[in-house]
C-alpha cells in the first residue's frame, strides 16, 4: 500500500475523506493526526487569533517526496498507506492545518509511522507560519521577527 494521496492546499482539510482514502481490506490500524491552530504560542504576547500559512511552490511535491522516502525507509514491504495534506493561506483558531491518516496491519507500525511522517513534515516542509495576535502584533514563527 503506498503514499495515496498527498498535498498542500488552501482548501479546507477533511479528516474522514483522508481516513477512508487509507482505509480497506487490509488495514487493521488507522493512526490519525490532526494539527489545528490554537489560541496560544510560546512566541505570542498574547492571544493568538490566526495563522497565515506562506509555502514554497513545490512544497507538493516536496511532501509527496518525503513521505515516500518515510516509507521506502520504515515500510520496505510496502504495507502502509497514507494520505496526508497542508493547509496554506489564512488559518483561523479551530480550523486544521495538517492532517495525516496512515493505515497498515497492525496499529504499532501505524502509530510510528504517523509520527515520523509529522514530524518530518514540520522539520522539513518549505511552509512558513506568520501569526497574528489579538493586540494585531504579528509575528513569524519560529523566527523571532515582529512585522
Amino acid at each position: 500500500m503506498p503514499l495515496v494521496h498527498s498535498s498542500v492546499t488552501g482548501e479546507a482539510l477533511d479528516v474522514a475523506a483522508h481516513a477512508a482514502l487509507v482505509s480497506g481490506p487490509r488495514a487493521g490500524a488507522v493512526a490519525t493526526f490532526v494539527g489545528m491552530i490554537r489560541d496560544h504560542d510560546p512566541e505570542a504576547v498574547g492571544t493568538v487569533t490566526g495563522i497565515d500559512y506562506t509555502h514554497h511552490p513545490d512544497a507538493s511535491l516536496l511532501l509527496a517526496r518525503m513521505v515516500e522516502r518515510v516509507l521506502g525507509e520504515r515500510d520496505p514491504g510496502g504495507e502502509a498507506s497514507v494520505a496526508v495534506s497542508h493547509r496554506v493561506g489564512h488559518l483561523d483558531v479551530g480550523e486544521l492545518a495538517l492532517v495525516c491518516c496512515v493505515a497498515t496491519p497492525h496499529r504499532a507500525e501505524a502509530f510510528a509511522l504517523c509520527s515520523e511522517i509529522v514530524e518530518v513534515i514540520k522539520a522539513e516542509l518549505p511552509i512558513w507560519k506568520h501569526q497574528t495576535e489579538e493586540s494585531g502584533r504579528r509575528v513569524w514563527s519560529q523566527l523571532g521577527l515582529d512585522g
